[in-house]
């Protein structure tokens, strides 16, 4: 079993910038989304596809991810490359969880409330058929990226320090979150909120990823298998 990290190596910058960035991230940037395309096409003069703007959107959510947590990054690097057997094992049992629990709580999502199918494979596949090299991008490379950086990186990383299970519950009831409740206020049904029970095991896992392995790199491989296999199936 790889030895648990006490550190999350977060500096007091990447608390400070990074907490800042994670809600402008999670609340403020997906409400933005229309009017910022809508600037970028009257700057260029030309309409810009949903596909177009959306790897923009993920190549900057990137950079600027890259840039404030570089030194996490850079611990998590040397922790991967002093055993990343260790890692990929970990990312491997991990791929198993994920699909065997995420579907059980897909069912019990759907004795909750009437929605079939899980939002964010959907929007996979939507988005697959209309601009498949694009989506592959955003979805198995930059997305787990930016996503285990905050989710696992920052959250689960800044409050496992004072306390384990409770960095567990913010990191999977926020992961969740943010899968949902833009549906929510699209469609105007709270009922949606119902849904983040579909989020509550794949955050767990992905979770239990990093803080098993010590590594970011982990938690980011095996987010970035689950959403290929997705886009396979």
């Amino acid at each position: 079993m790889a030895k648990r990290k006490t550190s999350s190596g977060l500096t007091n910058l990447e608390r400070f910038g990074g907490t800042i960035f994670f809600v402008f991230y999670l609340l403020l940037l997906p409400l933005a989304t229309g009017p910022a395309r809508k600037l970028a096409e009257d700057l260029l003069g030309r309409s810009v596809s949903a596909e177009l703007y959306g790897a923009a959107y993920y190549y900057l959510l990137f950079a600027v991810t890259a840039i404030l947590f570089h030194h996490t990054l850079g611990i998590s690097t040397r922790r991967f490359l002093d055993d990343p057997a260790s890692a990929l094992k970990t990312a491997g049992v991990g791929v198993i969880a994920y699909y065997g629990l995420s579907e059980l709580a897909a069912r019990l999502g759907r004795l909750f409330v009437d929605r079939s199918g899980n939002l964010n494979d959907a929007v996979i596949s939507a988005r697959t058929g209309a601009a498949p090299h694009m989506t592959l991008l955003i979805v198995i490379f930059l997305a787990p990226f930016v996503e285990e950086t905050l989710f696992r990186g920052l959250v689960f990383g800044g409050l496992k320090e004072k306390s384990r299970p409770l960095a567990y519950a913010v990191s999977c009831a926020l992961f969740a979150l943010v899968h949902v409740w833009q549906f929510a206020v699209a469609n105007r049904d709270p009922a949606y909120f119902l849904l983040m029970v579909q989020y509550l095991i794949p955050g767990l896992v992905l979770a239990w990823a990093y803080d098993h392995a010590g590594t970011l790199w982990a938690s980011v491989g095996l987010h970035a298998g689950v959403n290929a296999l997705a886009v396979l199936l």
